[in-house]
């Protein structure tokens, strides 16, 4: 059966994976400096991330992230963020 052009029982392909504070992202293309890895530093409509040799801050939307993400590296302290 068909719904809106969706089959039934599939869901967004593009979904991102859940992401932690401190999380470190493999993407598949190179920063201008030659880094491919980012730390996230921001979670809400955008993802902010920070480039792990040049430290170059970006905001990218939840989709073009998913687009661009090639693999999502669990930094050790995630989650630690969150002291009481």
């Amino acid at each position: 059966m068909i719904v809106r052009g969706f089959f039934c029982g599939w869901y967004n392909q593009f979904m991102l994976p859940d992401l932690k504070l401190g999380d470190l992202v493999r993407l598949r293309k190179p920063h201008p400096c030659g880094g491919y890895e980012w730390k996230v530093i921001r979670l809400g409509a955008d993802i902010g991330l920070e480039c792990r040799i040049c430290g170059r801050r970006v905001l990218l939307t939840r989709r073009e992230l998913a687009r661009r993400l090639k693999t999502v590296f669990l930094s050790s302290n995630a989650g630690s963020d969150t002291q009481k």
